[in-house]
């Protein structure tokens, strides 16, 4: 999975976790070590959910930026716990590109 803001690349891994609620789309959160946080400069923006305070991040690159691009959960509620030292973007303000790992139970085989 690859972040990015305009065509600087603000996140890469293969290790994001995939959160699913109910009535919406899923959200994608990515390790902080997956993360260039020199891209991004933490702002005061704070909201609250039931998977606790969520912390906003403002992106800086390729002459642009943008707030509120990125937020996390630093010290979430019991039941979201792994998503400490995770961050998702705004899908509104990122390009999102998710390639999931190739399954070989389910990749399509073409017989020549």
């Amino acid at each position: 999975m690859t972040v990015r803001f305009s065509d600087a690349i603000i996140a890469s891994t293969e290790h994001a976790l995939q959160v699913q609620e109910t009535g919406r789309d899923p959200v994608f959160y990515i390790p902080f070590q997956d993360i260039y946080f020199d891209l991004l400069e933490k702002t005061d923006t704070t909201s609250i959910s039931p998977k606790g305070t969520a912390s906003y991040w403002r992106v800086h690159a390729v002459g642009g930026s943008a707030d509120d691009f990125m937020w996390a959960y630093e010290e979430p509620e019991a039941p979201v716990r792994m998503l400490a030292r995770h961050a998702a973007f705004d899908p509104g303000k990122a390009r999102i590109d998710a390639d999931p790992a190739e399954d070989e139970r389910h990749t399509p085989h073409i017989v020549e």
